[in-house]
């Protein structure tokens, strides 16, 4: 089975060009609906159904930058599914510490503002550690430790959503 970047024609890559992605997928979408395959054969009507549904998720995909990172990793043998990552110790601590403030400022919007700030800028200063690797991302070039501080990243990343999850419902 073809990955996402083959189906698209595209190379391996951590961001994908938006206006790129839009044309190939109106292409894509078009050259394989369904409607254009009711006069055909029973097998080629469902390779159409399938390649459209491969393509609704190959888009879906490319338009959320973290699902592309992840999906990168998880073509590279990075990323197992419901992989238990460890995190570095300071950083756990760190999201405990955040996690008690949150609690605690289940009443003073103050407190969760202040909370708030704090998650981004912690996750612009996560980001910027691997800005380079990720906007600069050569498939064959980029090393397998760049890759491993991505996917560090990521399951940083995964748990600063969840904070943000979190704050959001008790705004």
């Amino acid at each position: 089975m073809m990955n996402y970047f083959e189906v698209f024609e595209l190379p391996v890559q951590m961001l994908v060009d938006k206006q790129v992605l839009k044309k190939k997928y109106f292409e894509l979408s078009r050259r394989f609906h369904p409607d254009y395959f009711v006069q055909q054969d029973e097998a080629a009507q469902q390779d159409a159904l399938e390649q459209s549904a491969l393509i609704n998720k190959a888009f879906k995909t490319f338009t959320n930058r973290d699902e592309t990172i992840k999906y990168v990793l998880e073509l590279k043998g990075l990323l197992k599914e419901n992989e238990k990552y460890n995190l570095p110790p300071d950083f756990l601590m760190e999201m405990m510490e955040l996690n008690e403030r949150l609690a605690d400022a289940q009443f003073d919007p103050n407190e969760r503002i202040a909370v708030q700030q704090e998650v981004l800028q912690m996750e612009a200063l996560l980001y910027d550690e691997v800005k380079n690797i990720i906007e600069n991302y050569q498939d064959g070039v980029t090393t397998h430790e760049e890759l491993q501080e991505v996917k560090d990243y990521y399951f940083k990343k995964k748990y600063l959503e969840r904070l943000k999850q979190q704050l959001g419902e008790k705004l």
